[in-house]
């Protein structure tokens, strides 16, 4: 797994010389040596969080508009290969926030413009993507549950057989709980292995109600006019959309 440094603008660069059209058989294999110094692999992971779009531009009318456009043409790069596409979402009361705070340039209105937060749905993207990428397959999970499915998460990206566990696989969980919290997860999962991913989940759940750290959950919510019922309606939104995308045909949702 190369590091986003060694492909995020060359990716870019190449989709957008390539316009629309698939690479040359030369220019794959010179991208992937700029990439990799492997000579063999069996999977090639790439990943980085302004895939889809520079926070600048995640948020023009809709929640990355051009992410069906940007997904195809990055299959174009390579066509010779088989590409998955892995997406956590995250509910819009929080990820707007985030947005605006990592992105410059742009004030509150000019970033939001116009757009109405109780209309954004991740669904809208997602239909758009499955539409111009129809053979692609698509994995999504929420975000907020990312600390608990992490391994989950980690398995269907990597594609590694469902019985291999991987070294530092529980490492988001220290990052919401409290150490003493942890200590006692890994000493309890060392004594009770759990013989399935659901009893597993279990497990953790338990232990996050009961260790998690509160300061390390806490989300700045802060934009100007929000109030506490838009947040708490937007976040209703956010949970009925999920639903909605975890019933889609020919997807893979990873749950909590």
């Amino acid at each position: 797994m190369p590091g986003p440094t060694r492909y995020r603008n060359l990716l870019r660069d190449t989709a957008v010389a390539l316009k629309g059209k698939t690479a040359t058989l030369e220019t794959q294999a010179m991208i992937l040596d700029q990439i990799t110094e492997q000579t063999q692999a069996d999977r090639l992971i790439l990943s980085w969080d302004n895939f889809l779009s520079y926070p600048l531009w995640a948020l023009r009318g809709a929640l990355y508009p051009n992410a069906a456009e940007r997904i195809r043409a990055f299959t174009r790069i390579f066509p010779e290969i088989d590409a998955e596409f892995h997406l956590a979402i995250r509910n819009p009361a929080t990820f707007l926030p985030d947005l605006f705070q990592r992105q410059t340039g742009k004030s509150h209105d000019e970033f939001m413009e116009g757009v109405e937060p109780l209309r954004l749905r991740w669904s809208t993207m997602i239909d758009q993507v499955r539409a111009l990428n129809p053979h692609v397959p698509l994995t999504i999970w929420c975000d907020e549950d990312t600390p608990l499915i992490w391994p989950d998460v980690l398995q269907a990206v990597s594609g590694h057989s469902p019985g291999l566990v991987l070294e530092d696989a529980d490492v988001l969980l220290s990052s919401v709980m409290t150490p003493e919290g942890m200590a006692r997860l890994t000493g309890y999962l060392a004594e009770n292995p759990p013989v399935s991913p659901d009893i597993r989940k279990g497990i953790v759940a338990a232990f996050l109600d009961k260790y998690a750290d509160p300061a390390k959950l806490e989300v700045d919510l802060e934009m100007p006019g929000w109030t506490d019922a838009l947040v708490a309606e937007m976040t209703e939104n956010y949970e009925t959309d999920v639903a909605q995308i975890a019933q889609l045909p020919g997807l893979t949702f990873i749950t909590a």
